[in-house]
């Protein structure tokens, strides 16, 4: 798609993506492919699908939307941004789970895995609340840069070792609205 006709169908943000990579009918028909997934697994399990906000809003909505058994949803907010965090691989909760989840079945639903810290940290802190189960759902799996091995039980799609935006993910908190994910072109990522 060339950019006035991004523009036309998605807004001005759109112009700054030099390339579409997922389109939104492939993330929808995947988003679905899942949600059956989830759903033959889950059946008469009560679970509770488990995020960590902000990314994973767009995926986790649209994948509770496809599931049509009784499911909990609940949040965790995590800052792993400053300079010390990140040099460090520390991660600090700022928002905890308002749900027990002891002997319950929990789904991890997150947006995109790079390195697994952040996902290993938060997947330890949960076992040891000693649910019944405790699997991962990501949308978005970029394996290149993976430092620690974590068991994807559901996963949507493979993305290169490229600076990606769209359903979620997000450069300096925006373009998380695309309803694509696309390249943002260079001189967008060089701006300060």
């Amino acid at each position: 798609m060339k950019t006035n006709e991004l523009v036309n169908k998605y807004g001005e943000m759109a112009a700054d993506i030099g390339e579409i990579i997922i389109s939104e009918d492939q993330i929808q028909k995947r988003v679905k492919e899942i949600a059956e997934q989830i759903t033959a697994d889950y059946t008469g399990k009560d679970p509770i699908l488990v995020g960590v906000l902000k990314g994973v809003l767009f995926f986790m909505s649209d994948l509770v939307l496809q599931i049509p058994i009784p499911v909990e949803v609940d949040f965790l907010a995590v800052s792993r941004y400053s300079s010390e965090a990140r040099s460090k691989s520390f991660v600090r909760l700022l928002k905890d789970l308002d749900t027990p989840i002891t002997n319950r079945h929990i789904l991890f639903i997150e947006d995109v895995v790079d390195t697994g810290l952040t996902l290993n940290y938060l997947l330890k802190s949960l076992r040891e609340r000693e649910p019944a189960s405790l699997e991962v759902c990501v949308l978005f799996n970029k394996p290149k840069y993976r430092l620690i091995d974590i068991p994807l039980k559901y996963k949507g799609f493979d993305l290169p070792d490229r600076f990606v935006v769209g359903y979620g993910l997000d450069h300096k908190e925006k373009y998380r609205n695309l309803p694509f994910v696309g390249l943002l072109k260079a001189e967008v990522l060089q701006t300060p």
